[in-house]
């Protein structure tokens, strides 16, 4: 299987070709050490990097790399003096940045910031943990809001265990700090220890805000916590003075909706003191579709459309997943690189072997394709032949033969995950006794024992 490579290798092939051009005819044995070293994603330590020199008499070849330096200034190998890792947190190349750190680059708080920015919009978690690290031997360490960036990094990444630890070390906590781990439960499905955190911001005193009664409600419509939800949601303006705004009112639909108690956030919407926008009646078709009430599926969509005409063009019958509009992509992460899978991409043997036999299992468990999910004209078995193929399904066939057993796979991807791949995907994590992390480009899917933290609706 074909794996695309992240930038910051490519610029480590440039210095391995330019190192080979000049040193080649004197130093192979040179050559063959500094390749494998180049091509590692770890950073390097300037201690590493004089011993290997000394051990191998190497004096010319470090001025050869440093005449290099000066010609090639994407090099990681650049002097750390020169470079601007604030422009390369902007550009992403955050295994580069680390690289030049390992090197002894000074790092400063804004670097620390934009480390932090890049690695929970990339959702690079390995590398986050390593900023991470770097951090706890700095007098940043106990910064407020380097803290809350680790636990929106953490939280981005699906690894709430380790955005709790930051957060229960901190010394001082403020009103954002408590918001970002709460949002994150609810993110990952983990309403219950959202409801639970914010009782417990409630006995230590603090004033939530309106962005806090926000994340409650989504925890509590992740937890299906109806009650919960309408209590919170009246307290907000009688106990603390918040005026809800229409995203608060889209939040109590997404309590009443995802729990099936359509009636009621029909006529929750009826008696809004503001008027419905299309994003609201929207909410109420997505649930009426999940639950089957159709009559009450057309008339939301009716309201939504003459609310937002524009709206029609992405209106999709219930029998009918949604269009894609670009082809899929997933990233499987792995320690110290990302691999990317495209569902066209010829697969290598053996994680092609290792898909086949997991659909044999999942049959055998009771997984029946469901081919709605295929939009191409072609035959039934073509179409479930082209399911299997999924890229996330790919991803997680090469993670299974790749990664130790009973290891957590983090898979990324770039679009909704169809409702076969949800149903599949949830067999695997059955079947091979591991959590499966998905995130697609709406939420976290955490499967685990055949079941999705989602509650199957996303």
């Amino acid at each position: 299987m074909s794996s695309s490579i992240p930038s910051h290798a490519t610029v480590n092939s440039t210095a391995t070709t330019n190192f080979k051009s000049r040193i080649l005819p004197f130093h192979f044995p040179v050559l063959k050490s500094f390749r494998s070293t180049l091509l590692s994603t770890n950073a390097l330590s300037n201690s590493r990097f004089r011993k290997s020199a000394h051990q191998y008499d190497a004096q010319s070849t470090t001025n050869t790399l440093s005449k290099s330096q000066n010609r090639t200034s994407d090099s990681v190998y650049s002097l750390p003096s020169t470079v601007d890792l604030l422009a390369l947190c902007e550009e992403g190349k955050v295994i580069d940045v680390l690289e030049y750190i390992g090197q002894g680059a000074k790092v400063d708080y804004g670097v620390f910031t934009a480390l932090l920015n890049s690695c929970c919009n990339l959702k690079l978690l390995e590398a986050g943990r390593r900023v991470d690290g770097l951090l706890k031997g700095t007098k940043f360490r106990g910064d407020l809001e380097l803290n809350n960036r680790l636990i929106e990094m953490y939280s981005n990444c699906g690894c709430m265990k380790d955005a709790r630890k930051v957060f229960d070390k901190m010394a001082n906590k403020d009103t954002s700090s408590w918001n970002l781990m709460i949002k994150g439960y609810g993110d990952n499905g983990e309403g219950d220890n959202g409801l639970a955190l914010f009782e417990q911001m409630k006995n230590a005193g603090l004033q939530p805000n309106s962005e806090t009664f926000l994340v409650v409600l989504a925890a509590c419509a992740m937890a299906e916590a109806v009650k919960e939800g309408v209590f919170y949601f009246k307290i907000m303006a009688n106990e603390y003075g918040i005026n809800p705004e229409i995203e608060h009112y889209l939040g109590v639909v997404d309590v009443l909706g995802k729990s099936g108690h359509l009636i009621e956030a029909e006529e929750f919407i009826e008696k809004m003191p503001i008027n419905p926008t299309a994003k609201i009646w929207d909410a109420l078709r997505n649930y009426a579709r999940l639950h089957g009430n159709m009559e009450l599926e057309d008339r939301a969509e009716e309201l939504m459309f003459s609310l937002d005409p524009s709206t029609t063009s992405t209106t999709i019958k219930p029998s009918l997943p949604p269009r894609r509009k670009q082809s899929s992509t997933n990233m499987l992460e792995e320690k110290d690189r990302v691999r990317e899978f495209r569902c066209a991409m010829p697969y290598k043997e053996e994680g092609e072997g290792r898909l086949k036999g997991l659909n044999g299992q999942m049959r055998e468990a009771g997984y029946v394709p469901d081919t709605r999910y295929v939009l191409h004209d072609i035959d039934e078995e073509a179409k479930q032949q082209a399911l299997q193929y999924h890229s996330e399904r790919l991803a997680i066939a090469y993670g299974l033969i790749s990664t130790p057993a009973r290891t957590t796979l983090r898979i990324i991807k770039n679009l909704r995950i169809c409702g076969d791949c949800h149903n599949a995907i949830k067999i695997m994590s059955k079947i091979v006794g591991r959590e499966l992390i998905v995130r697609d480009n709406k939420r976290f899917h955490h499967f685990k024992d055949g079941k999705c933290s989602c509650g199957d609706y996303w």
